[in-house]
């Protein structure tokens, strides 16, 4: 579940912490979707795990759990289509397996705005997100983490690839 409590940079602050720390009570925590590189963001103030300063925020959230008494996991989610450039630090496109638009809108900065036709990917491009889920799921490793665990499900990147409405290869 998205909380969108991190800071605009993708680094998750005290707020974060505070909202993980009062859950530890429950064993094992799985994080909210956390994306593994720019092109993974989706919605505003997600958390990522791609950059040193992320790392530094995560090793709070996981600290705070731990000083509680629970373990946590770091999901892995990379939103591929279903994100607008407006949420982005780079404001790309967005990716996906196929240039096929979602036909909805997202919540953005400046309201609800249309998604718009991502890029598709390329062999290399899908060899680099390969590599930035290694990087993200090293990561969260080093931030404390427990283990990470990959969203492959509800239509975003992984579960893009198997999808007839958004890969033209299976359709």
């Amino acid at each position: 579940m998205t909380r969108s409590r991190a800071q605009e940079d993708g680094t998750p602050g005290e707020l974060t912490s505070h909202y993980y720390a009062q859950r530890a009570s429950m064993g094992l925590i799985i994080t909210e979707g956390t994306q593994p590189s720019d092109d993974g963001q989706g919605y505003l103030r997600s958390p990522g795990i791609y950059t040193e300063k992320h790392i530094e925020g995560w090793k709070k959230v996981t600290d705070a759990v731990h000083e509680e008494g629970g373990f946590i996991f770091i999901q892995l989610m990379h939103v591929g289509r279903v994100s607008h450039p407006d949420n982005t630090p780079h404001h790309r496109q967005p990716v996906a397996p196929s240039a096929i638009a979602p036909g909805v809108e997202m919540f953005t900065a400046k309201g609800m705005q249309e998604i718009p036709v991502p890029r598709e990917l390329s062999e290399e491009n899908i060899q680099t997100t390969i590599a930035d889920f290694r990087k993200a799921a090293a990561a969260a490793i080093k931030a404390g983490a427990d283990g990470v665990e990959i969203h492959g499900a509800n239509g975003y990147l992984i579960n893009q690839f198997i999808g007839e409405n958004s890969n033209m290869v299976i359709s």
